[in-house]
C-alpha cells in the first residue's frame, strides 16, 4: 500500500504536467499573433513539399458556345474566371493547369492565376483589375514573411507550372482564330466517316473474340449491309440518302459493343496491318489495270472514226480526175505566203486543226496547209477537203508514198522500224525483253508520219519558214505573227515546258550513258511539239537533218532513248531552239484537269496532249467543248458514221 502512494504520484505528474505546459504555451502563442496571422502561416505550411494543392483543372464548356475557366480550390469552393470564345459546337477540350506549390499563401495563387487569365484572355473588368492589384499586394506581403528554405526549393517548380498555365491559356486565346480559319466544313465528312466505320466493322469480323459472339457477328454484319447502302456511290454528304445519319449512329452503337467484347488490342492492330498490306498489293493491280485500259482505249479507233474514211474514199473514187483536184495550187511553193504543215491519219482532227486556224486568221487566202497522210486515208482526206473546203485558204493533201526518196536507205529511223528488234518490241515477242512502260509501246511510233517533222526541208525545197502543227490541237488566235518572229539565227522555235521538274532533260534521255552524260544537260528545260516554227534556211545551212541521222544510228539498240519524236528533237536542237512566249501553246488538255482556265482562254494554241484526246470517249468533256465547236455535225458524212456531240 505504501508503494503505491509514490506510484500514483508520479503518474498523475507524468500526465499533468505536459498538459499544464502545453496549455501556457497555447496561451502565450495566440497573444502574441493575430488570427488571420495565424491562418496565413497555416497556409504557408501547406505550401511546403510535405503538403500539396490537388491539381486545378480549366474545364471548357460548349453548351453556349463559351470557355469558362474554372480553377477549383481545396475546400471545394472555386475561383472563376470567364470570358466568352466562340467555339464549334462539336468541340470539347479539358486543358490540365498544374497548381503552384510554392510556399506563397492561397490569396498569392489566385492572384497569379487571375493575373495571367487577365493578360492572356484580355479582360476588360476594371472590378477585376482591382481585385487582381489587392491580391498582388497580398502576395508581396506574405512572400516577405515566409522566408523558408522551402521557398528555394520550389523556385524551379513553380516557374514551370506557372508556364505551364500561360501555355494553356494561349492555346484558350487562340482557340477562336483556329475557329475561325477551319470553320468551313467538309462536304464529304459524313461520307468520310461511313467509310471510317466501315474500315473498323471489317477489321472487327475477322477477330476470334467477335466471331465466337454468333449474336453480335450477325449484328456487325447486318450494320455493314446498312451503312454500305447507304454510302452507294456517295462522293459528299448532300448525295447521301436521309437516313444515312440513323445508320451512322447505330453503327457507332455496335462499334462501342464490339470494343467491349474484343479487348485485345494486339490483336486488332494485326488485324488492321493486315487489312492494309491487302489494300496496298489491291491498289498496285489497280494501278497497273487502270494504266493498261488507258493506253487501250488511248490506241483504239472508235467505230465513227473508223467509218467515216470508208464513207469518203467510196466518194472519192465516184468522182471524175477533174473533181479530184484542189484550186489554188500555185500557192503552193510561194515563200512569202504563210505555210504550215501537218502529218496526220486522222481526218476529223486534221479537219478541225484547219477550220480553227481559217476561223481565226485576219487573212486566210494567205494561208497554205500541207498536209501529209498514209495511203489508206489519202482518199478520204481529199475527200473531206473537197466537200468541205477551208474558205479562202489553199490546201495540199500528199501521200507519204510520194516522196520516194524517204527509204530505209536513207533515213535510219524507217531502217530501225522495220528491224525485227522493233517487231518483237511492239508485240511482245519471247525473243526481247519488252519495256514495261506501256506508253514507249504505242504503236504510233510505228508510223513514219510522227518521224516525217525531221525532214521538212526536204519535203518543202522552196519554203524558207514553216510551222508545223500536231494534229491534236485547236487554234484560238491569229498565227500570222509566227512567221515574223525573229529566231536569232536558232532553228526551232517553241514554248519551254519546264516550269515542271518531270520536263527536264533527265526525263526523256538515259543520263546514265556516257555519250547523253558528256553532251547534255540533265536539267536543261524542254519544249514541246505541236506548234512549232522552223526557219528551213537556216536548217540547211546548219545540216540538223544530217545530225538527226547520225544521233538515230546511235540509238539503234533504244539505250539513248525510249522510241519518240521528242527525245530526238530534245538532242537534234539542243541550243539551237528559240524559246516562244507561253501564250502561244498552252498544253495539258489530254491529261491535266487542272489547267488554268485564264491561260486557255489567252492562248493561241490549245493542245490536248496525252492520252485523252477530245474525239475520244475518255476526253475530258471540260474542254471537249474547245474542240467540237469547229466540227458541223450536221455534215451529211459525220450523220451517216453516227457522229455526234
Amino acid at each position: 500500500m505504501v508503494r503505491r502512494k509514490p506510484v500514483l504520484l508520479l503518474l498523475c505528474l507524468t500526465v499533468l504536467a505536459p498538459i499544464v505546459l502545453y496549455t501556457d504555451r497555447l496561451s502565450s502563442f495566440s497573444n502574441s499573433i493575430s488570427n488571420d496571422d495565424f491562418i496565413d502561416n497555416v497556409f504557408s505550411l501547406e505550401s511546403t513539399n510535405a503538403v500539396k494543392e490537388p491539381i486545378g483543372i480549366i474545364y471548357v464548356d460548349n453548351s453556349r458556345n463559351s470557355h469558362q475557366v474554372s480553377v477549383q480550390s481545396r475546400d471545394g469552393s472555386a475561383a472563376l474566371e470567364s470570358q466568352e470564345f466562340p467555339l464549334r459546337k462539336s468541340a470539347e477540350h479539358k486543358s490540365r493547369m498544374l497548381s503552384a506549390t510554392d510556399n506563397g499563401s492561397l490569396s498569392e495563387k489566385k492572384g497569379m492565376i487571375v493575373q495571367v487569365v487577365n493578360r492572356k484572355i484580355g479582360m476588360d473588368d476594371p472590378k477585376k483589375s482591382k481585385a487582381e492589384e489587392e491580391n498582388k499586394e497580398v502576395g508581396s506581403q506574405q512572400t516577405k514573411l515566409n522566408t523558408t528554405p522551402a521557398k528555394e526549393e520550389n523556385k524551379s517548380e513553380k516557374h514551370s507550372q506557372e508556364t505551364t498555365l500561360k501555355v494553356d491559356l494561349e492555346k484558350l486565346q487562340t482557340a477562336p482564330k483556329d475557329r475561325n480559319s477551319s470553320s468551313t466544313v467538309m462536304p464529304d465528312a459524313r461520307v468520310r466517316q461511313l467509310r471510317d466505320q466501315l474500315i473498323r466493322a471489317k477489321a472487327f469480323l475477322g477477330l476470334r473474340a467477335i466471331r465466337t459472339n454468333p449474336q453480335y457477328f450477325r449484328e456487325l454484319r447486318l450494320r455493314i449491309r446498312e451503312v454500305q447502302r447507304a454510302l452507294g456511290d456517295a462522293a459528299k454528304d448532300t448525295d447521301l440518302p436521309r437516313k444515312a445519319n440513323e445508320k451512322l449512329k447505330a453503327m457507332e452503337l455496335t462499334l462501342a459493343k464490339g470494343k467491349q467484347i474484343q479487348d485485345d488490342c494486339a490483336a486488332v492492330i494485326k488485324k488492321l496491318r493486315a487489312m492494309l498490306h491487302s489494300t496496298e498489293e489491291q491498289l498496285q493491280v489497280n494501278r497497273k489495270q487502270t494504266m493498261f485500259l488507258t493506253q487501250l482505249a488511248a490506241k483504239t479507233v472508235p467505230k465513227g472514226l473508223h467509218c467515216l474514211p470508208l464513207r469518203l474514199s467510196t466518194e472519192y473514187f465516184s468522182l471524175d480526175p477533174s473533181q479530184q483536184q484542189f484550186p489554188n495550187q500555185e500557192k503552193l511553193e510561194d515563200p512569202k505566203l504563210y505555210h504550215s504543215a501537218l502529218f496526220s491519219d486522222n481526218i476529223l482532227a486534221a479537219a478541225v486543226v484547219v477550220n480553227s486556224t481559217i476561223s481565226n486568221a485576219k487573212h486566210p487566202s494567205n494561208h497554205v496547209f500541207h498536209i501529209v497522210t498514209d495511203r489508206l486515208n489519202y482518199a478520204a482526206m481529199r475527200m473531206w477537203f473537197l466537200a468541205n473546203p477551208p474558205g479562202k485558204a489553199t490546201i495540199q493533201v500528199q501521200n507519204i508514198e510520194e516522196f520516194t526518196w524517204l527509204n530505209a536507205s536513207y533515213s535510219p529511223i524507217l531502217k530501225q522500224l522495220g528491224s525485227q528488234s522493233t517487231i518483237n518490241y511492239y508485240f511482245r515477242s519471247h525473243h526481247v525483253k519488252s519495256d514495261t512502260n506501256l506508253k514507249f509501246r504505242n504503236p504510233k511510233y510505228l508510223s513514219i508520219l510522227n518521224h516525217l517533222r525531221f525532214y521538212l526541208p526536204e519535203m518543202f525545197p522552196k519554203l524558207n519558214k514553216v510551222v508545223f502543227l500536231d494534229d491534236d490541237i485547236v487554234v484560238q488566235k491569229d498565227l500570222t505573227g509566227l512567221w515574223t518572229i525573229n529566231l536569232k539565227g536558232k532553228v526551232n522555235g517553241a514554248v519551254e515546258t519546264c516550269r515542271e521538274s518531270f520536263h527536264r532533260f533527265d526525263r526523256y534521255l538515259n543520263f546514265s550513258n556516257p555519250l547523253i552524260a558528256k553532251n547534255f544537260d540533265p536539267h536543261a528545260c524542254g519544249w514541246a511539239y505541236g506548234m512549232n516554227v522552223f526557219d528551213l534556211a537556216e536548217w540547211r545551212k546548219q545540216n540538223i537533218t544530217e545530225l538527226y541521222h547520225s544521233w538515230q544510228k546511235l540509238n539503234h539498240d533504244r539505250l539513248l532513248w525510249k522510241l519518240g519524236t521528242l527525245p530526238p528533237g530534245l538532242i537534234t536542237f539542243w541550243n539551237r531552239t528559240f524559246p516562244l512566249d507561253r501564250s502561244w501553246h498552252v498544253l495539258g488538255l489530254g491529261y491535266n484537269p487542272h489547267v488554268v482556265q485564264k491561260e486557255i482562254e489567252q492562248a493561241a494554241v490549245i493542245h490536248y496532249n496525252g492520252n485523252m484526246k477530245p474525239w475520244l470517249e475518255i476526253g475530258m468533256p471540260k474542254y471537249r467543248n474547245h474542240w467540237s465547236k469547229y466540227i458541223n455535225y450536221d455534215q451529211v458524212f459525220l450523220q451517216d458514221c453516227n457522229i455526234n456531240l
